[in-house]
Order: C-alpha cells, then sequence, then structure tokens
C-alpha cells in the first residue's frame, strides 16, 4: 500500500565531498553521512533531503531549496562573505540589485538565489 508517513526529497552532486562541505561547513547545516555514501541534509524544520552522487549530473534547472530569512539583505551578506556568489542571474526578467537580490518582483517576497558546488539553485527568501 502507498503510505506517505515518510516522504522525503532529494537531488543528485557531481562531487558529494565538495557538497557536504558547501552544505556544513559554508551554509552551516547539519550534514550526515549516510551506509550508501549519500548525505543526509537535516532541516531546522526537521526535513532529511538526501544528496546523491550522480556520474552525469546535471544541475537542476530549478531551485531546489528555498531558505526563508527574516532579512534577507544580512543573509546574503552574510553569504556573499562565506564566498557564495548570490547575483547568477543577471539578465532575469525582474532585475537584481549589485547583491543579486530581487526586490519584490511581480509581488513576491525579496529574494537572492545562489548555486551550490554541482550548479544547482538555491535561493534565500525573505518572509518578515
Amino acid at each position: 500500500m502507498f503510505a506517505t508517513a515518510d516522504v522525503f526529497s532529494g537531488f543528485s552532486v557531481d562531487d558529494i565531498d565538495a557538497a557536504r562541505s558547501f552544505y556544513r561547513d559554508t551554509l552551516g547545516l547539519d550534514v550526515d553521512d549516510n551506509e550508501m555514501g549519500f548525505l543526509h541534509l537535516r532541516l531546522a524544520s526537521g526535513a532529511v533531503v538526501m544528496i546523491y552522487p550522480k556520474d552525469a549530473h546535471e544541475p537542476a534547472s530549478f531551485t531546489i531549496l528555498n531558505f526563508a530569512v527574516a532579512d534577507v539583505e544580512a543573509a546574503v551578506d552574510e553569504l556573499r562573505s562565506r564566498g557564495v556568489e548570490t547575483k547568477i542571474y543577471p539578465d532575469a526578467d525582474f532585475p537584481s540589485d549589485e547583491k543579486g537580490i530581487v526586490r519584490g518582483a511581480g509581488g513576491g517576497p525579496d529574494i537572492a538565489w545562489f548555486r551550490d558546488p554541482a550548479g544547482n539553485v538555491l535561493a534565500v527568501m525573505q518572509t518578515a
């Protein structure tokens, strides 16, 4: 029978060691190795995301993780201080400022996108 009690998400990377370092050391998230060589990204919400190596990895063309923050400007400043590039869409439909923050475009939240070492897209977005 199909059950939904233990649902989790996952995405691929081309270098599991680079992913471990980025998510644990750069972003400061809780990352565990599992017995199959995958990573478990444990989020503050209690959700677990599986990160797995894939030889023919292609970066996701969409945002795979959104981090809700109270102050997107402060979050971007912190990411940039850790060496994370946040201006990754210079020619987007909604222009960003010099830090890569798109401010309230289309009535949406202030948001900035960035990439992990495998090229997957992540975002910080202001929720307050």
